[in-house]
Formats: C-alpha cells, structure tokens, sequence
C-alpha cells in the first residue's frame, strides 16, 4: 500500500523548545525510562520463574508488564533523543510504524486490563467458582482476543492516517506521532475521519471505562460477605486496579472521545499514559501486593544464595 503523501518526513516540536527545560525533561524521562523498563522485566521474570504466581492473575499481569516495556519503547526513547540531540525529525513511514505500536499494545491494554477486572471479579464474588471458570484454556482465549481487539483498533487507526494526502506543512506540535495532529496536517477535509477515529478510539476508551467501573463497584459492594482478612487482600488488589484505570483511561478519554481538535494542554497529558503510568504499574502491582514481594525477595535470596557459592 503507497502513501498518497508528498511529505517525506514530519518534524516533531516535542514537550518544549527551552534548552534548559529539555535537559531537565530529558534526566527525569531517562529516569522513568529505565524505572519502567526493569520494573516491568522483573515482574515479569518473577512471574516466570516462581511457582508460586501461578494464578490467572499473575498471567494477565505478566502480559501487561510486556505490554508495557514495548509501549513504552515506542515513545520514550525517541523523545529522550530528541530531547538531547534535537533531532526531532521522523521519517513517514518510521512515523505510521510508532502509530501502529503505540495504539498495538495501548489498545491491548485496554482490553486486558477489562480481562483483569472479570478475574478479579470471578476470584472475590464467585471463588467456589474461579478455577473452573478462569480454567488455562480460558485466559488463553481471552488474551488472544485482547491481542486481537487491539490489532484491528491499531490497523484501523493507521490506514486512515496513512491513506490520508499530506501536502506540507510538516510540522507535528508534539513529541510522537498521533492521530489529532496528523490529521490537522492533511490537506483534506477531515470531519468524517474524526468521527471514525472517535468512534474507534474515544468510545472504545469510555465503554470500557464504563464497564470497568461497574465491575469494581459489584465487587466493593460484595465485599461485605468476605472475612476481615480476605476483605483486605481485596481491596489492596482492586485498589491497584483502580488506581491503574483512572491513571490510563481518564487522559485517553479526554485525547479521543472529542472532535478532532488539538489542544495545548493534549501533550502533557499523554504523558501520563504513554510514559507515567508505564512506569507506576510496577510501583502499584508489587507494593501493594504481598505474593509479589514474597517472590521477589524469594528470587533475591536464591540469586545473592547462587552467586555467593
């Protein structure tokens, strides 16, 4: 498929033009890079190696701790370099591939953390039920068709894009490519493709949202039923949920579910979910839950244990 564009290359203004503010964005990004990525590693390597994460759960998790290491590829590494070398050039086509990773494992997310919710679900207000139910062949199911969800969502979101003319100007106010701003660079009219990337994007983001929400609300009000003890270890487990929703999905409810308009506050709110809530999944997951750290420090012992022999 040929591109209908006669731009070769976008330019990227990125989060400031300030040489001083860009060395202090470029440290503190570094620093959330590098957070996110062996965070997100060594949940998923303590997953993997422990015999004691063995429950639906911890399998949604380590598949977003994935997720989350190569969303965030996609975005930080560039805006760290160009934040440095002010290099803020992209090639078209480097251009439609970080539109397609990026909405590839963020719509993915979406779906999965929904996948997480039926399990969190399942475990509290039907636990009599939950092996049967959550049985293996059931989250295979069910992450092949968050994989899926998220897949179609991303080819649509970049054939609209990438089928659209772009005469000049080629200059992108923000710091990675995105459907609003590439789309107020077509020289087109671009009203019906807003709708449809409202309707593939923005409503995507409110119904599930929505959903979401009333999950965790039917499982706040079961709580009443469950001893002391197992009250707790449920609200320290939604309460990571939650504070994961509403860290991803309100931005992205206010970047998508809108007419097809820029504004200048939409940069430093994508820095919340393509770069902050990265970094704080990790953070959340593993404090707040005590299996996490008890195989953590299972892990490190048996690892200091190893070397020192």
């Amino acid at each position: 498929m040929e591109p209908r564009s006669n731009v070769t290359y976008f330019v990227l203004l990125g989060l400031t033009q300030d040489g001083k503010e860009q060395k202090v964005l470029f440290i503190t990004f570094l620093l959330f890079y590098i957070l996110t990525v062996v965070g997100n590693l060594l949940i998923l390597v303590t997953i993997t190696v422990s015999k004691t994460l063995g429950s639906p759960m911890y399998l949604f998790l380590a598949n977003l701790s994935f997720m989350d290491v190569i969303y965030s590829s996609s975005i930080s590494p560039r805006l760290i370099s160009d934040l440095i070398f002010g290099k803020n050039t992209i090639l078209f086509q480097h251009c439609m591939i970080q539109l397609f990773t990026e909405h590839l494992f963020g719509g993915t997310e979406i779906f999965l953390l929904l996948v997480m919710a039926y399990d969190r679900y399942v475990a509290i207000c039907k636990p009599l039920h939950y092996l049967v139910v959550m049985r293996q062949s059931v989250c295979v199911v069910l992450l092949v068709v968050c994989w899926v969800g998220g897949f179609l969502h991303s080819v649509i979101q970049v054939r609209t894009i990438y089928n659209l003319p772009f005469c000049g100007p080629n200059v992108i106010d923000h710091y990675f490519c995105d459907m609003y701003p590439l789309l107020k660079l077509a020289c087109t009219d671009t009203y019906v493709i807003g709708l449809l990337v409202v309707a593939n994007g923005g409503m995507i983001c409110m119904i599930v949202f929505v959903l979401l929400l009333t999950s965790y609300g039917v499982i706040l009000h079961s709580l009443k039923n469950l001893s002391p003890e197992g009250r707790r270890k449920a609200l320290q487990t939604c309460g990571s949920h939650i504070t994961v929703v509403v860290f991803f999905f309100v931005p992205c409810i206010f970047m998508y579910a809108r007419p097809a308009k820029t504004f200048p506050i939409d940069k430093s709110l994508s820095v919340f979910y393509t770069v902050i809530t990265p970094m704080l999944n990790p953070l959340i997951y593993t404090l707040r839950n005590s299996e996490m750290k008890n195989s953590m420090k299972q892990l490190w012992r048996k690892n200091v244990t190893s070397n020192s022999q």
